[in-house]
């Protein structure tokens, strides 16, 4: 399956699931008045609102390159995933205001018994983990970060629906109280998902490098080749959730322009086989031009010297 596809596929799945938990959270709040799982249904419905950018997002950054957008929509990616923070903060704050408020409130905590609000929760739970499991695969499968940041929404939102069972169940057996304090360990938690999200994305939004692992790799691959001799001045950013690399590579100079060519060519296949590599910009330096030199960096990545009789 290409990967604009699955990438729609997955998002709609996520919508689906989370208006269906959204409903049936909120029938059983209207039912129970069980605030941890009132809590949990406005969580839901952000989810749902989110979800519903996902889609719309998601639709955008899978279109093919055209004129505007030689490199494609991919980067657009990033600022979907700050769409769904934002609706994490707008839902956590809610459910923090409204637990707050029930807890130091002068009005009577009313709390309903029966295993149907323990029953929507289990569901969720189990509905949430599947989803994290599914999102997480296909977003790193794909290279995604929309999908990615959408997975650990889904994982937090275990937790949050466990904290509101165990919310739900103290208040039946006594502990009223207990509701509105689960409800508020639900709104922690999905303040710290909406942390998380943005965290994850800023890189891919100020140009940062990528991890120290895919920097070192993209060295040895440039390396590997038998008639590069040494690498120097690497430079590896990423550009929406996807990664530009430039560098230097060491050839002798009585190499023929068109066998430069080649060796230029093939280093740059190299590093474009890594998925989450765009665009490449090697340059050839002749050992005759006076310019191979040491990169204390280049060597610490992989541990050495990255020129031939040093390693």
């Amino acid at each position: 399956m290409s990967r604009s596809r699955e990438l729609r596929r997955v998002g709609l799945l996520v919508l689906v699931a989370n208006v269906g938990l959204a409903v049936a959270k909120g029938l059983v709040y209207v039912e129970t008045g069980s605030l941890a799982v009132g809590s949990e249904a406005i969580n839901s419905l952000a989810d749902s609102a989110y979800s519903l950018v996902i889609v719309a997002g998601l639709y955008l950054t899978t279109q093919p390159p055209d004129f505007e957008h030689p490199h494609g929509h991919e980067r657009i990616e990033p600022f979907v995933s700050l769409f769904v923070a934002l609706g994490i903060f707008l839902a956590g704050g809610a459910v923090l205001w409204q637990s707050g408020t029930s807890i130091l409130g002068n009005d009577p905590i009313a709390v309903a018994h029966g295993p149907v609000a323990v029953g929507v929760l289990a569901l969720a739970a189990v509905v949430k983990f599947a989803l994290y499991r599914y999102c997480i695969r296909a977003g790193r499968e794909r290279n995604s970060p929309a999908l990615v940041a959408t997975a650990v929404d889904n994982r937090n939102d275990i937790l949050t629906a466990g904290a509101a069972m165990i919310g739900v169940v103290g208040a039946s057996v006594g502990y009223p109280v207990l509701d509105p304090l689960a409800a508020g360990l639900v709104a922690i938690g999905i303040l710290y998902t909406g942390v998380e999200v943005v965290r994850d994305n800023v890189d891919y939004l100020v140009g940062a490098a990528p991890p120290e692992d895919l920097r070192a790799e993209l060295v040895r691959r440039a390396r590997a080749h038998p008639e590069v001799h040494g690498v120097h001045d690497v430079i590896a950013h990423y550009v929406g959730p996807e990664i530009d690399v430039s560098l230097h590579i060491e050839v002798e100079g009585d190499r023929t322009l068109l066998e430069a060519h080649d060796i230029e060519t093939d280093v740059m296949n190299a590093l474009r086989d890594l998925p989450e590599v765009d665009d490449v910009f090697v340059h050839v330096d002749p050992k005759e031009a006076g310019e191979w030199k040491d990169d204390e960096l280049v060597d610490q990545l992989v541990g050495g010297s990255v020129r031939d009789g040093e390693e």
